[in-house]
């Protein structure tokens, strides 16, 4: 059994827009399409809303809405296909409620937000209400990147803001999320990182001996306020990692570093969806024992979204 953790579906009106000249690649039919080639059983199907950065605070909200609905509506009518409602963890009650009734109203699985929006992070204290609904709701919160993040002015050639900006922008927030103390604040929060976490599992060890070496390293900086009471790697393996990187070098170290339990199988595929062979094959290279591949390929998702 074989459940993708990470795929795009944009809503109809949305496939619509110029940007796209008519060949929009985040629709349903190639979710399904894909999903069949590749030998996947099962599909969660998620949208980030990149174009939030760009809207006011009502377009946002009613965007949210619409995307919600509509994928609600994608899982009611597919047997194979299970939903995430998207949210905004920075902004006000009507957001959260919207959350909310996405979870208990339609029965999406979870939130899925974005690794930063234009002033915010999610580890600003104005977000604390979202991850508190969180816990209360028992569902997972998924991070995925902006479609740019910081350093976006030296990201515009070479697809850089998609290969290089996008994992930054996660693992920076996914950083910020761990040293502000979440876990200390949520233990039970189920936090899961894309795109292996943006590389984060690379940079925590240099975030440990910044946390261990509190007079020797006084040279860095300031680590206060101190907000957590262990190394930031302990709480990185509380978290879930998603697979898709398309290396299995650094697909093992993710596996490695938050073990198999905690390591979900997702290609983010579509948009690209040519690319869910390669991920699905990503799998079977990292040397896994098949209790394992079956925990990364659909038992922790399984478990995760209550299916």
């Amino acid at each position: 059994m074989i459940l993708d953790f990470h795929t795009h579906v944009q809503t109809p009106e949305q496939q619509k827009d110029p940007f796209w000249r008519g060949r929009c690649p985040m629709t349903i039919e190639n979710v399904l399409e894909a999903q069949k080639e590749a030998g996947v059983d099962a599909t969660l199907v998620s949208q980030p809303i990149h174009e939030l950065r760009n809207m006011d605070r009502d377009q946002q909200l009613e965007t949210v809405r619409k995307v919600n609905r509509y994928i609600a509506s994608l899982q009611d009518k597919h047997q194979s296909i299970y939903g995430m409602a998207s949210a905004v963890p920075s902004g006000d009650d009507a957001f959260l409620r919207e959350w909310e009734r996405a979870i208990k109203e339609d029965g999406l699985k979870g939130a899925w937000i974005l690794s930063s929006l234009p002033g915010h992070y999610p580890d600003d204290d104005e977000c604390l209400p979202f991850f508190q609904l969180a816990t209360e709701l028992d569902v997972p919160v998924v991070i995925h990147p902006p479609s740019v993040g910081f350093g976006e002015e030296r990201l515009k050639d070479y697809r850089l803001a998609s290969s290089v900006g996008r994992p930054m922008d996660n693992a920076l927030a996914i950083a910020r999320l761990i040293v502000r103390g979440i876990f200390e604040k949520f233990p039970t929060l189920k936090l899961v990182g894309t795109h292996l976490g943006g590389g984060i599992c690379e940079m925590i060890g240099r975030m440990d001996y910044a946390y261990n070496l509190q007079d020797e390293a006084y040279f860095l900086g300031s680590y206060e306020p101190m907000l957590i009471k262990h190394p930031p790697s302990h709480y990185l393996k509380m978290m879930y990692l998603e697979s898709t990187c398309y290396h299995p070098p650094a697909a093992r170290c993710g596996c490695e570093t938050v073990g198999p339990d905690h390591f979900i199988f997702g290609t983010d595929a579509p948009p690209l969806k040519v690319l869910k062979k390669q991920g699905v094959e990503v799998i079977k290279k990292i040397g896994l024992s098949p209790a394992d591949e079956a925990k990364v390929y659909y038992e922790n998702a399984k478990r995760l979204l209550k299916i």
